[in-house]
């Protein structure tokens, strides 16, 4: 039996679903490469206001049923929230190198990063199998280890069903009275 990729049955990331409880009540949450929104919807359902951007015209139709979606080619365009700040910015199955320094920017203080995307090994199962598309070891968590974050969840591996190689992280942003302090980050499979 093959398994159904998250992605195509609607339902949202079992990564993001875990790491949702970080997310402030309320706070806005940008999805990047939104797709047809599953991860606008399952923010939106929790009563945050949500913002999607997407390429695809088509996937930011349905995606505009959970909030607002804008369109642009973030691979080529400007970026279109230079003066915005979202109190969680996901990411999933995206990678554009050059934009990560932008995507971290756009999260504010106290505010949390959940990217999980296809990493090296992935070629040996299917596809992306391109380098580009595909992160080296380590790539997200040293992306998010410098001053300004904590790392509260990194994983770097395997997955069976169905088969791939991912990286994964969860991070706070630090500053505007975030501290490195002991905070009560949430540990458990507990959904909101």
């Amino acid at each position: 039996m093959t398994a159904t990729p998250h992605h195509a049955d609607g339902t949202a990331s079992p990564w993001v679903q875990r790491w949702t409880p970080l997310v402030a009540p309320g706070a806005s949450v940008l999805d990047v490469a939104c797709g047809r929104g599953r991860h606008m919807r399952w923010f939106a359902e929790r009563g945050h206001a949500v913002t999607g951007v997407d390429r695809d015209t088509q996937a930011l139709e349905a995606a505009r049923a959970w909030g607002e979606t804008v369109w642009s080619d973030i691979e080529v365009d400007p970026w279109p929230f230079e003066e915005r700040r979202f109190g969680a910015v996901v990411v999933t199955n995206y990678l554009w190198r050059l934009l990560l320094p932008t995507i971290l920017d756009s999260v504010q203080a106290g505010g949390v990063l959940i990217y999980e995307t296809f990493a090296q090994g992935n070629e040996t199962v299917g596809r992306p199998s391109r380098p580009d598309f595909l992160l080296r070891p380590g790539e997200l968590l040293g992306l998010c280890s410098g001053p300004g974050w904590r790392v509260v969840a990194y994983e770097d591996g395997f997955l069976p069903e169905p088969e791939r190689f991912v990286q994964r992280i969860a991070a706070v942003r630090l500053g505007d009275g975030a501290t490195d302090s002991p905070q009560r980050f949430p540990l458990s499979d507990a959904r909101r």
